[in-house]
């Protein structure tokens, strides 16, 4: 199993939108975010990827893992100020991000650094809570797992 934590605030893989370049007339995609709201996704991204180059250099990997593989998160995001401090509550508001996009910007972190493909990825599972902003990483690989998923027919 491979575990490590990154640190920093999370942030989600943002939609698509195409449109078509009036000069060469060929389809352009972009993410539908400012400018700040895409430094912010990049570093994270790149913040992902670094821990788990890392990660990867200290335990010896030789490359990215070639079969099928199960990829836990737990992320982490800080708790607004305006939260209730006597009871307990979870991240759903809207500005907390989809918990789907949240995934996705990770999976394609370490697509590459632990796993050739995140097509690999056979099960996923994500939840997020307020704590120290970041990210807990778990991925178990295809020896791992034998044996340990139960087929439902």
């Amino acid at each position: 199993m491979i575990r490590f934590t990154v640190l920093g605030t999370p942030s989600t893989q943002g939609n698509k939108s195409g449109f078509v370049n009036k000069h060469t007339g060929k389809v352009v995609m972009r993410e539908g975010r400012s400018k700040e709201a895409s430094e912010r996704f990049h570093s994270w991204r790149e913040a992902v990827r670094s821990e788990a180059q890392d990660y990867a250099e200290t335990f010896g990997l030789t490359g990215p893992c070639d079969g099928r593989v199960a990829v836990h998160l737990q992320f982490m995001l800080q708790r607004p100020s305006s939260a209730p401090k006597t009871r307990r509550t979870w991240p759903i508001g809207a500005r907390s991000g989809d918990i789907d996009k949240l995934a996705r910007a990770v999976l394609d972190s370490l697509t590459g650094v632990l796993f050739a493909d995140d097509a690999q990825v056979t099960e996923l599972v994500v939840t997020k809570d307020y704590g120290t902003p970041g990210v807990i990483i778990e991925v178990y690989t295809a020896d791992e797992l034998n044996g340990q998923l139960e087929v439902v027919s």
